[in-house]
């Protein structure tokens, strides 16, 4: 089934590109991006000089690979020692048309007319008519700004009210009948649960029907709640402010984000910096390809994710992001599969039955070996059974099986204790 195209062209074609046709388009763009950028940023062309890579040699996303990954600590590094942008832009000066700041300080820049963040919200169902109350910031993040523009482009009209100031947001939500909502899951909830103590219905004093979410993860159980309880549908998006923005969106089928094709996304495993394939969980890369004014190659994010190739029924045919599952300092490998504390406690907590848990990675006769310690609520049950439910539940979720279960005494594992202690020595 075709996505229904709006009132620009770019929610429509590239979202439904073949998946061959969308290969070649991703490595055409980034041929054209490095060529650009190799040229014009002296800071990408002493990446490549350093890895001894001519941009002739990367003609497509897998060659990639030869070059190395620049994180966050690399760019705050590089625009100290080269202000303003650490030689990374790759138009004059002048022709900057704003500046935003993220934590660090990192200085980036943005232009108009780049349209990503719109094919998010048009997914998400705000049209013409809708009034949106925009709760991120409009103070040196992109975020308000950007959103903002987005939410035009599908034809909304936006609230701009940006952060905080609870009882204000509620009037102003009441006030305009406002229909929209973009922030945090949180935020939306304590929206919701201040009106409540002010005596309000929400569901029937409120028009709220949409929430788009990003900066946070939505947790299934909270998600639920804002559907079943309130009556809004609710869609996230992934974003990073360093490459540029969206990075990927939800449908309405919900089930994972559709990869942006304004960028080459990779799944890589974070100490090689090789991609992984399908399914497998690794550090999501980013190339953006829509910006002639910022050369950034290979940016590792830090977030730990994997992607399906599955088609999804909405008709759009891009990969898909399974969800954020962690950051990249707490996965350990384990048997060549990345275990990340947040996804490992997704598994194992799903069960009412444990109270604590602590995975401890160690090595017998050279192999890995992952023992689960668990500390039980009272009147838990039999414990085998409850292990054999856990294994099959954790392998579902971590693509890997636990070795041994280790029940200890209540109290035996402190209320904070480190979820995942790796305990092998390399020698």
């Amino acid at each position: 089934m075709a996505v229904k195209a709006g009132p620009e062209e770019f929610f429509d074609k590239l979202e439904v590109m073949p998946a061959e046709t969308r290969q070649k388009y991703l490595n055409r763009k980034l041929a054209q991006t490095v060529a650009r950028a190799y040229r014009q940023a002296p800071a990408v062309k002493k990446i490549f000089d350093k890895a001894g890579v001519s941009p002739t040699q990367v003609k497509t996303v897998k060659d990639l690979e030869r070059l190395p990954v620049t994180r966050k600590t690399d760019l705050i590094e590089l625009q100290k020692k080269k202000p303003p942008y650490g030689g990374f832009l790759t138009i004059p000066p002048e022709d900057v048309e704003r500046v935003f700041m993220s934590p660090g300080p990192i200085y980036e820049i943005q232009h108009s007319g780049i349209k990503w963040f719109a094919k998010s919200f048009w997914a998400a169902g705000f049209r013409k008519g809708d009034v949106v109350v925009n709760t991120f910031t409009y103070h040196m993040s992109p975020a308000g700004v950007l959103f903002h523009e987005a939410l035009r482009d599908c034809g909304a009209t936006v609230v701009v009210m940006g952060t905080g100031n609870t009882e204000i947001q509620i009037q102003t939500m009441r006030d305009l009948k406002v229909t929209g909502f973009v922030g945090t899951p949180t935020f939306l909830m304590t929206v919701i649960k201040r009106a409540e103590e002010m005596g309000h219905k929400f569901r029937q004093d409120f028009a709220v029907k949409r929430a788009w979410f990003t900066g946070e993860m939505l947790p299934a159980s909270l998600r639920k709640t804002f559907e079943e309880e309130y009556g809004i549908d609710t869609r996230q998006a992934y974003a990073v402010t360093e490459p540029g923005g969206a990075i990927a969106y939800e449908c309405r089928q919900k089930s994972g984000m559709h990869l942006m094709d304004e960028y080459v996304v990779e799944i890589v495993d974070p100490e090689t910096g090789k991609q992984l394939g399908p399914g497998e969980i690794g550090e999501i890369v980013v190339t953006p390809i829509h910006n002639k004014a910022w050369g950034l190659i290979r940016f590792g994010t830090g977030d730990m994710s994997a992607y399906t190739t599955e088609v999804c029924p909405c008709g759009r045919t891009a990969n898909r992001l399974t969800g954020i599952v962690g950051r990249a300092g707490d996965a350990i490998k384990v048997r060549g599969m990345f275990v990340v504390a947040r996804q490992a406690e997704q598994a194992i907590l799903s069960f009412d039955q444990v109270a604590r848990f602590q995975i401890v990675v160690g090595r017998r006769e050279h192999r890995d070996e992952m023992t689960l310690r668990l500390e039980l609520k009272p009147e838990a049950g039999e414990p085998d059974k409850l292990a054999e439910d856990l294994n099959r539940k954790f392998h579902d979720v971590c693509r890997i099986k636990i070795d041994r279960f280790d029940f200890v005494d209540e109290g035996t594992l402190p209320a904070e204790c480190k979820k995942i202690v790796d305990e092998r020595t390399w020698r």
